[in-house]
Order: structure tokens, then sequence, then C-alpha cells
């Protein structure tokens, strides 16, 4: 009876979108649904002693809560970082809470590269391989909204370029890694506001100022994420290395109040906090792997649908496909990924 009506529960806060996205669907589902109460869904999750992280997006909001999560697990945490101030000052909390939890404040490491810059993001990852033999987790957490149009030197957009073809870059320079501690796992933290959008590649290409919505083209990018997951989970042997993407709900962070400052004034008290919006990504990267299967898209520890009910209607067949052959070009062009 417990598990029906947490279910029933679970199926009205996710209809409710508002109720889902929120701390209020968060609050409800922790202490409601069995992936926060079960022996092999525990609500702390297990311990990531002796495993070797990266994750980019580490030096503040959600990125900085999982890092300090997964060190205070015992993980080995490593991180992509564009600012050496802010690299060096998250590298201490980092280590702190590791610290604080018995592990070594040494496991910490970070490399400088920017992800608009896809050669930068190759020498970050053939300077990781030259230290680890084996990458356990890889999550992709790096996001921004951009207020004006502008591109890499390729003739990229930027959000683009550092949401999309960068992670694409980092997850294909490091698959022998990746594959060396398997069974491993690569995280994306995508976005909810990626259910009001289709794969679109002509406006992902799209590099004219007029009308450009540093929003829209966020979304958008969220939305070609959770695709080419998919696609990657399809090329890839689930036993080796399993994908998934997650989207964090609502989340108080300083990037949303800067440039989403009228919904962060609307929504207020509703927004999550960062430790709630981190809570599905570490989940994920520390949960048991049986239960999670591979190329699924996660939400509050649960797998959600794709697209949903008011909403643009589906992809047509092949559209993944057109993607993942759109993304790699822009990878090659690069030089990246030859």
């Amino acid at each position: 009876m417990m598990n029906r009506v947490a279910n029933l529960t679970d199926v009205v806060l996710e209809a409710s979108i508002v109720g889902s996205f929120s701390r209020i669907g968060f609050a409800v589902r922790s202490g409601l649904v069995a992936e926060f109460r079960t022996p092999l869904c525990q609500q702390t999750p297990p311990s990531m002693a002796g495993r070797t992280v990266l994750i980019t997006g580490a030096t503040s909001g959600i990125g900085l809560v999982a890092a300090c999560e997964l060190a205070r697990l015992g993980a080995q945490v490593n991180f992509l970082a564009r600012d050496p101030g802010r690299a060096e000052t998250a590298r201490r909390r980092i280590a702190d809470a590791g610290a604080s939890a018995g592990h070594e404040r040494d496991d910490v490491w970070y490399g400088l590269a920017d992800l608009d810059d896809l050669d930068s993001v190759g020498a970050f990852a053939a300077n990781l391989s030259s230290r680890v033999t084996g990458l356990d987790v890889l999550i992709h957490n790096a996001g921004a909204i951009h207020d004006h149009l502008a591109t890499t030197p390729d003739g990229i957009e930027l959000t683009v370029a550092g949401q999309l073809v960068a992670p694409f870059v980092l997850t294909e320079f490091l698959l022998d890694r990746l594959r060396a501690a398997a069974p491993a796992r690569v995280i994306t933290v995508s976005s909810g506001g990626m259910y009001f959008k289709r794969i679109d590649i002509a406006a992902l290409a799209e590099t004219s100022p007029s009308g450009y919505s540093g929003a829209a083209r966020y979304a958008l990018t969220k939305r070609a994420q959770v695709a080419l997951n998919t696609q990657w989970a399809a090329r890839t042997d689930p036993s080796q290395i399993a994908f998934h993407a997650v989207h964090p709900g609502w989340v108080r962070t300083p990037g949303l109040s800067l440039t989403l400052p009228r919904f962060a004034r609307l929504m207020g008290p509703l927004l999550r906090t960062p430790a709630q919006g981190a809570d599905s990504i570490v989940w994920l990267a520390a949960a048991d792997r049986r239960q999670l299967g591979s190329g699924r898209f996660w939400h509050d520890r649960r797998p959600r649908a794709t697209y949903r009910r008011p909403g643009p209607p589906g992809d047509p067949p092949g559209m993944g496909q057109a993607l993942w052959d759109w993304t790699a070009g822009l990878a090659s062009r690069s030089g990246a990924v030859r």
C-alpha cells in the first residue's frame, strides 16, 4: 500500500511540473519514494572509496556541492576549471569535505581549460589521462546561459560549443580511461527546460544575432544533450560504460539569479538548494549500477520521460543519428577529435 501511495504521489508531482521541479518535489519524494528508502537505493549513497571521478563546472553551485559530496564519500575528485583563483578555492573546499570524512586531502586535482576552446579541452583530457589509469565516473555538469550571441573561432555558438560539443570531445578522449575502470558511467546534467524544445539542428547551428535568445539556445542544447546521451548508450556496451542524463530541478544558484532574475524572483522560496539539486547526480555516481541501466533520463532518483504533454512532439526517426553526425562533425572540424 505504501509503495502504491508513493508511486501515485510521484506521478502527480511529475505531472504538475512546479510540484516536481521545485523543492516541494524533493521534500516529498525524499521522505516517500522507494529510491530514497530501500537498501539498494539508500538515502545516503554508498562509499566511493577507490573510485576516480571527473566533474566539470565544480567551482560553484550544484557542481561544487556534488564534488564535495563525492569527496566525502571517498572518491578521488578531479575537476576542470577555467579560472585558476576560483579553481583553487574550490579545490580547498572539496579537499576539506573529504578530510572531514577521514579521506586524504591530496586526492583532489584540477586542470585548467575553457570548454569554449575545444583544443584546450583535448589538452586537458590528455593531461588527465597521464595522471589516472582509469576513470570510474565522468560528470558533465558545466552550463551557462549567454545573454548575447557569441561564437568560437570555429564559428560555433558558445552554448553549443561548451555544453554539447565539448562534452562530446571530452567523452571521446576519455573512453579508454573509462573502459579501463569498467564498469564506468558518464552522467550529463541537463535541465527541465529541455521539455519545451525538440531536436532542431538548424536552430543549434544558427549564428545570426537577430532574435537570439540565450535561454532558448540553452534549452535547445539541453534537449540535444539528452538525445546524445541516448546515442552514446546505444553505441556502447553498458557493461563497460553506462550513460545517464539527469535534470536537477529548479535550483537557486548564482547563475540562475544572474541570467534569469525574473524567474528566480518569481519562484523565490520554491527553488531548490544546490544540495537538493546535486542529490540525483551524486546518487547516479554511487548507486548500484544494476538498478540504473543505461541511456535513461533521471530526476529525483527516478527515470523520466524525455518528452511530456503538454509540450512539443517527439522527434522523427533518425533525428538522434543526425544530431550525432552533426556534433561529431563539429568536434572533428575543431581538430580536437580526429
